[in-house]
């Protein structure tokens, strides 16, 4: 698969297979995370792989119930991954306070990214998660305060092919050389 193909191709997946996804398609997935660039090379990204049945399902439980049903289908996958920052690093302190930009958020974009793209090529789903209970999770796992919980992927096998993707803007209304045409 090229690369262009695997962006073209990738779908958020709502709907997997029981099957188990192997360990180590998750480590190639996470060995494509930790090559991502960051600001300052910091790699703030911390990655907690839930694959195991009993535990990944006591974190859908608590992540998605109440106001939170709405991510319940992430449930149904075979792994969570909960995408964490580490916070007490200088670069990303300084960059908030300098720029007004969060760069870990920037970092761990990047690094999920990489993430899902790698499952991409190995036929595994992702869907990224954003609307969960943190504070249930963090409790949970006891997750130090050190940590800043960001987001979270469900992978595995999707149980059927993706949708077609919804239309997406022109190029030409979205970037300009030069000049800004807005």
């Amino acid at each position: 698969m090229t690369l262009d193909h695997i962006i073209q191709s990738r779908r958020s997946i709502r709907r997997y297979l029981p099957q188990p996804v192997e360990r180590e398609k998750i480590m190639a997935c996470l060995e494509a995370a930790r090559l991502a660039p960051s600001a300052e090379n910091v790699q703030p990204w911390r990655f907690l792989v839930m694959d195991e049945p009993d535990l990944k399902d006591r974190v859908a439980r608590e992540a998605f119930s109440g106001i939170y049903a709405a991510s319940r289908f992430a449930a149904a996958a075979p792994v969570l991954v909960l995408m964490m920052a580490r916070l007490d690093i200088l670069a990303n302190n300084l960059g908030r306070l300098v720029q007004g930009t969060q760069f870990y958020l920037l970092d761990l974009g990047i690094a999920g990214e990489h993430f899902v793209l790698k499952a991409e090529e190995q036929g595994l789903g992702t869907c990224w998660i954003g609307w969960f209970n943190l504070r249930a999770v963090r409790k949970l796992l006891d997750i130090p305060k050190k940590y800043r919980l960001v987001t979270m992927l469900s992978v595995g096998y999707p149980a059927s092919q993706p949708v077609k993707p919804r239309a997406r803007k022109e190029l030409q209304n979205i970037a300009w050389f030069n000049q800004l045409e807005d």
